[in-house]
């Protein structure tokens, strides 16, 4: 499963992106798992965020949905920091 994300906005109104590959990890399962909760907790579209905020797009193999703060649920958060800090 490959998983992207790409952030946008925040004060500076850079534009960050990371993505890892989790074929062959030991902990698969667990990453399978939280970006199916992501997935389905996101929107089609990109929402309207707040000013200074952060926008989100999570794209897992061909599914994409997006997300932004503060409106992030628990599994979106935790995908994204694991991907931001782990991915390349």
């Amino acid at each position: 499963m490959r998983i992207h994300v790409k952030r946008t906005g925040g004060f500076g109104g850079f534009e960050r992106n990371a993505a890892i590959d989790t074929a062959g990890l030991s902990d698969a399962e667990e990453w399978r798992s939280l970006a199916e909760q992501a997935l389905a907790e996101g929107r089609g579209e990109p929402p309207v965020g707040v000013p200074d905020g952060f926008c989100y797009q999570l794209t897992v193999d061909d599914r994409t949905v997006y997300c932004s703060d503060p409106r992030l649920t628990d599994p979106q958060r935790k995908l994204i920091s694991r991907v931001l800090k782990e991915g390349a």
